[in-house]
């Protein structure tokens, strides 16, 4: 389990490099949002509160729950006897799949909505906002992944893999960064790529309420989620809520309490995601 760890960390400080990198130099967007160094302080901050609670409750949950399904024959991929290499194909697609509908779920129900929306006050676009949610929604995902791995009997290493690609595309799909067209589009056939989840991330609310995808983009296309490109240029649209955008909502202590903040609302509600009836339902809610 440490050597797990050890290897998803590597993997992770190296793409983060590698995404910084290239945002510094060759940044899509510029001047939008706060002032980097402010922004990295509060959204790295909020990382290690939620590595930290992790490690101290439900950080290995995945795994301890693969090891259970595995030594009892739990889960529907042991009961079809699949070669392991499938087994393991298909751990990771049935594991993207129900992340899919976790980040779903965290726009349709108020509750969820209220600390998820902490990911969505960032009012930038960067490789650093891959890694801001709040710990306790960390949390809550930690458990719910788990199940999914006793439902789907998946293999340890499955879990491993699926999260060092979870954790991989997140860095890519939120870089401040952009891609030739024809060559986004040609990924976008299977992959989320960042121009595709930068729309994700706009303050017109049937955008952000669309593109709910996190390694593969096919399941924003069968659940009808997806949207092709925002209403604006996407290099100045608008990114994060409009509703926190004080000073307070940015802080790393503003973060954290933004959920027991003020009256959430239901922002994947029929209202909001009908187009204009969408948009006067959000200026309702400010």
């Amino acid at each position: 389990m440490d050597q797990t760890v050890l290897f998803r960390l590597a993997v992770f400080a190296v793409l983060l490099l590698i995404m910084a990198g290239w945002e510094f130099l060759l940044p899509y967007r510029t001047g939008a949002g706060q002032s980097r160094g402010r922004r990295w302080l509060t959204n790295f901050s909020l990382m290690i509160c939620g590595a930290a609670l992790s490690r101290f409750t439900i950080g290995a949950a995945m795994i301890i729950a693969a090891s259970y399904a595995q030594g009892r024959g739990w889960g529907l991929l042991p009961m079809l006897g699949l070669p392991a290499p499938v087994a393991v194909v298909l751990a990771i697609i049935g594991l993207d799949c129900a992340v899919y509908w976790q980040h779903r779920f965290t726009h349709m129900f108020d509750v969820l909505w209220r600390f998820h929306r902490v990911h969505h006050v960032d009012p930038g676009f960067d490789v650093s906002t891959a890694v801001r949610f709040h710990p306790l929604e960390i949390a809550v995902s930690a458990a719910y992944k788990a199940a999914f791995v006793v439902v789907l009997g998946a293999d340890a290493w499955a879990v491993v893999i699926y999260e060092t690609l979870l954790s991989s595309f997140a860095l890519f799909n939120h870089g401040n960064v952009h891609l030739p067209r024809l060559i986004d589009q040609t990924l976008r056939g299977l992959f989320v790529t960042p121009d595709m989840h930068r729309i994700h991330h706009s303050a017109v609310m049937v955008e952000t309420n669309s593109n709910y995808g996190n390694i593969l983009s096919l399941w924003d296309r069968i659940f009808a989620s997806y949207t092709d490109k925002s209403r604006e240029n996407d290099r100045e649209m608008t990114i994060g809520l409009n509703e926190f955008r004080d000073r307070e909502s940015q802080s790393l202590v503003g973060s954290l309490w933004l959920p027991f903040r003020s009256k959430p609302r239901h922002p994947a509600s029929p209202a909001a995601t009908a187009g204009g009836i969408g948009d006067k339902q959000q200026r309702k809610d400010r």
